[in-house]
């Protein structure tokens, strides 16, 4: 047994399901997880001395690879200063400004947790603005764990419109249109069917759990 197999077989004792997120068991292809020890740039060894070339990147974060000296640094300076506040501080003021620098169409920035968190941000804000309830998902697309958007959800899940996980009840899901990605003529449909009723549209350009 390999020091992997042996983690993993611990792990289900702790966490359930042995992963904290469903993809990292790699059950819907066949596989094993193992687990990282260290990475850099973009390679990632494992606890059994394997080396594999990152492709994931930690699913966007790491655009600039493991452990980048100047990232390593400036986190630790960070670090030095305090490591939470739980108010506001001047780091987050310019790192809001940073990103409309960047994404001119960007008017303001909320920090978030994570990207489920985001994206019912954004969901509850376009159903706020346009006072309308549906959203327009697309097969295979994942947008975190928020249940109004765990239908046919990429990770081998894909289902017939029906909630991906037991403890989302049908009506959560109610309000989601789901259509196949990449049909324009579908979205156009569905706009002509629920007209009035579409608060806005979420996708993921490149689908990261669709094969």
């Amino acid at each position: 047994m390999t020091k992997s197999e042996q983690l993993f077989a611990e792990s289900l004792n702790h966490i359930p399901g042995g992963v904290n997120s469903p993809v990292r068991a790699f059950r819907g292809v066949g596989g094993q997880p193992f687990f990282a020890q260290r990475a850099e740039g973009a390679r990632v060894w494992d606890v059994d001395g394997n080396e594999f070339i990152d492709y994931v990147g930690t699913w966007g974060p790491a655009i600039l690879g493991h452990a980048h000296p100047a990232i390593i640094e400036a986190v630790k300076a960070a670090a030095d200063r305090g490591t939470s506040f739980g108010i506001p501080s001047e780091p987050e003021v310019r790192m809001a400004q940073l990103v409309k620098d960047c994404v001119p169409s960007v008017e303001k920035v909320r920090m978030v947790n994570s990207g489920t968190e985001a994206c019912m941000s954004a969901i509850r804000v376009a159903r706020g603005f346009t006072d309308r309830p549906k959203i327009i998902k697309f097969d295979g697309c994942y947008h975190g764990h928020a249940d109004s958007l765990l239908v046919k959800a990429g990770s081998g899940a894909l289902t017939c419109g029906n909630p991906d996980s037991g403890g989302v009840p049908a009506e959560f899901t109610a309000h989601t249109i789901v259509l196949p990605f990449n049909d324009r003529d579908a979205v156009e449909q569905a706009f002509a069917v629920n007209a009035g009723q579409v608060a806005g549209i979420i996708l993921e350009p490149v689908p990261g759990n669709a094969g």
